[in-house]
């Protein structure tokens, strides 16, 4: 009898394996399988599991060719940079909108914020679908000198800027500096070496890529968020359960504080001596020139206007003095 209950048993557990809709997750790491974010995406591969969908995880250190798999169909969902998102929905990828989210906690309200069932129309846009968003940080801009640490000051520097990036590219060419086409593999030895002045990247990339290198005994970072990193996981909407994507924003909405806590100690490795405070005329300058970009890029159809939007009413329940909230801006 025993044995007969056993085998029943085994028969169900067989039976509902083989139910499992299995489907292949491409996973952009810049340290590949060895790094935390790959970790991570382990981990939602054993939730997906409850949710019907057992995963086939493929690490990419080269974020391009992730993407590229995914739209050639080689790849059912992919986990792919806010930057690299815009073809596939212009309203999250305007979470990295520059100077969008000045502080950890409004990057928090924002992820909640979207995460939830009322925000669901916005997620699926044509055959795509955003499943998730994972905080990875605030991007700063590296120095390989201090003192240039004024708006001013940056005309004519050369950066080394993200060749893909449209916001990037216009945020450079406002200020006066010089854009020198770069990807994520090779802006840190472009910065290293010194073939351009500056180079914009998280806390994260300061000790595997070596950038206190280019920072030496004269360099610096300044301590402002330009914009704030993420990461997305979108879905080819029609390979998955219609309840799938609802379920796995909320489930990696819920894992900011440990996103976070890698993001702490990134940040806790970068040496104190680089830290470059910016006066409160400067801040407010950094602050004005930014906002002027991202209306610029809004009325050139680049960023979505519902997300510039919602996260203005964030950072001004944040910060109710600052001048676009006394103003009622944007």
């Amino acid at each position: 009898m025993l044995r007969a209950l056993l085998l029943i048993a085994l028969s169900a557990s067989q039976l509902a394996w083989a139910e499992l809709e299995k489907r292949t997750f491409c996973v952009y790491d810049p340290l590949g399988a060895n790094g935390s974010i790959y970790g991570m995406t382990k981990d939602y591969s054993t939730i997906a599991l409850e949710w019907g969908v057992d995963f086939h995880l493929r690490a990419y250190t080269d974020e391009k060719i992730a993407v590229d798999d995914f739209k050639a169909e080689q790849c059912d969902a992919v986990l792919m940079t806010g930057a690299r998102a815009r073809p596939f929905n212009k309203f999250t990828a305007t979470v990295e909108a520059i100077g969008g989210v000045p502080s950890d906690d409004v990057m928090r309200t924002l992820v909640n914020t979207i995460a939830s069932p009322k925000a669901a129309k916005f997620m699926t846009e044509g055959r795509y679908e955003v499943a998730g968003i994972l905080p990875a940080g605030p991007i700063y801009l590296f120095l390989r000198d201090r003192t240039v640490d004024s708006v001013e000051e940056l005309s004519g520097k050369r950066i080394a800027t993200i060749e893909y990036d449209e916001p990037s590219m216009k945020l450079v060419n406002h200020v006066g500096a010089s854009v020198v086409p770069s990807n994520s593999a090779n802006f840190s030895g472009k910065f290293n070496n010194g073939s351009v002045d500056a180079a914009y990247a998280p806390a994260v990339a300061y000790k595997p890529l070596e950038m206190y290198k280019g920072l030496g005994t004269k360099g610096g970072i300044l301590r402002f968020n330009l914009a704030y990193l993420d990461f997305q996981l979108i879905l080819h909407k029609d390979r998955f359960p219609a309840d799938f994507g609802q379920k796995s924003r909320l489930k990696i909405a819920s894992v900011f504080d440990r996103m976070r806590g890698f993001i702490d100690k990134d940040t806790a490795e970068i040496d104190p001596k680089y830290w470059v405070d910016l006066s409160k005329d400067d801040h407010d300058k950094y602050n004005q020139m930014l906002r002027n970009v991202r209306i610029s890029l809004r009325d050139e159809g680049v960023y979505d206007a519902n997300m510039l939007r919602l996260m203005r009413k964030l950072r001004c329940a944040e910060t109710p003095a600052a001048a676009e909230c006394v103003e009622k801006l944007e």
